[in-house]
């Protein structure tokens, strides 16, 4: 049963991720919220996307609480909860199929793992215990990104990309909510793009560092070899780390 009402989006969106020549975001706080210290989140609206850092246990409750207000429907994280040792993300759902745990006043059970080559597929119920309302959430681990870098190739993202049921809004995080984060965002929406209207411009998004710009462009090649592409007719200039 889909959630028949949901407050308005109060959560406050602090920009990591925007696009040149965007405002700030609005700061707003939490209505009817006993807990003064969870009045913010780190996300930030962007092309059909909420961008976000990785949920920490003190954070477990808002990010979910986000997910529930946003009606998302799809969860993308471009991180493993511990990478060379480091903990770059909280483990905010459950593991094992059947398992059930509570963040807030949310419960959140894992109902069905699907495991593919490059990544995995959770299908989450999301049950609300003040509304008694639940919504069903896909939540995909790319588990194929380095820890370091950018992939080899960009088969596995195009791949995931046709089995993702599509948004939005789709919420999408890495650790810090930048690097992997604008990278995954820059290729699908450049491939949206190419799409809608047989055009395409990496320069139109931000992300991280040139490895990251040089993938987004390797993307958007190999797609072209399977979707006629017309290129724009801009003079391409680049500035690169």
């Amino acid at each position: 049963i889909g959630p028949s009402h949901h407050q308005p989006f109060t959560l406050t969106l602090l920009s990591y991720l925007v696009e040149q020549g965007s405002k700030p975001p609005t700061f707003r706080e939490l209505s009817d919220d006993e807990d003064e210290t969870s009045d913010y989140i780190n996300a930030t609206f962007t092309d059909g996307y909420i961008a976000t850092q990785g949920p920490l246990p003190k954070t477990f409750g808002d990010f979910w609480r986000m997910v529930w207000e946003q009606i998302v429907l799809i969860i993308v994280m471009t991180t493993r909860v511990v990478e060379r040792r480091r903990v770059k993300c909280g483990q905010y759902w459950p593991l094992e199929e059947g398992r059930t745990e509570q963040f807030g006043y949310f419960l959140v059970r894992n109902t069905h793992i699907q495991v593919f080559e490059d990544f995995k597929l959770s299908h989450l119920e999301l049950y609300n215990t003040q509304s008694a309302e639940r919504q069903e959430v896909c939540h995909y681990p790319y588990d194929s990104w380095p820890d370091f870098g950018v992939p080899k190739s960009a088969s596995a993202m195009l791949d995931f990309r046709e089995e993702s049921p599509g948004g939005p809004p789709v919420v999408i995080h890495c650790s810090a909510g930048i690097g992997r984060t604008a990278t995954f965002c820059t290729v699908d929406i450049c491939l949206s793009r190419q799409e809608d209207i047989s055009t395409t411009d990496v320069r139109q998004t931000l992300i991280q560092t040139w490895d990251q710009y040089y993938f987004c462009y390797t993307a958007v090649v190999e797609y072209a070899k399977l979707t006629p592409v017309q290129w724009s007719n801009s003079d391409v200039e680049t500035d690169s780390e």
